[in-house]
């Protein structure tokens, strides 16, 4: 059973643009993203997709997109997630909130599992991911958080949050780091455990 799981925030079509507005790079972030999809899942750990479905008739959405469109509303063909992301071996989970934990079956799949660490990946930074790794961490899990496995369109965004999850709850390190430690080691360690090579 794994010890790890990668949870991807958001990893849809109809969101590629806040990852990168230039194709190019959007292509040569998402190659770079996979790679690290592929070393953890050739470690023998899990991979996690959380996909975001709005509820349009939902009053609170309806609140918080007042004056805009509803984004990620369920079978519009942006909503699908990034298929080059996706394995069969991989899990989806469905939320409905920014959180991956909120009203979802994921803590149950995660312990169903045998997951003690989750890597919180994907975006935005300072909304999803961020969300994500405080609940797991109210759920007792070790976080840690790939610094270039996590985006948000303005730089300053993925830094404050990662400056935030840093001193509160998170394990921040290259996605090169993580896949290192996973050779040795069938496990991470928690923030302020010894960490060692």
């Amino acid at each position: 059973m794994p010890n790890v799981a990668v949870l991807t925030n958001d990893l849809q079509y109809e969101f590629t643009h806040k990852i990168s507005k230039d194709p190019h790079d959007l292509s040569r972030l998402l190659k770079q993203f996979n790679t690290f999809l592929d070393g953890i899942r050739a470690a023998g750990q899990l991979v996690v997709h959380l996909q975001l479905i709005h509820d349009p008739n939902d009053p609170q959405v309806q609140s918080r997109y007042r004056g805009r469109a509803i984004p990620a509303i369920a079978g519009t063909p942006g909503n699908r997630l990034i298929e080059e992301v996706v394995h069969p071996s991989d899990l989806v989970v469905v939320k409905g909130r920014d959180s991956g934990f909120y009203e979802t079956k994921l803590d149950d799949t995660l312990r169903e599992q045998g997951v003690k660490t989750v890597v919180v990946t994907g975006l935005q930074t300072h909304v999803c991911v961020q969300t994500t790794a405080a609940d797991a961490f109210f759920r007792g899990y070790k976080i840690w958080v790939p610094s270039d496995g996590v985006f948000s369109p303005k730089p300053e965004d993925t830094q404050r949050a990662l400056e935030w999850l840093a001193s509160y709850c998170a394990v921040i390190a290259p996605s090169s780091e993580i896949l290192e430690r996973l050779k040795d080691h069938d496990d991470l360690p928690g923030r302020g455990e010894e960490i060692a090579a």
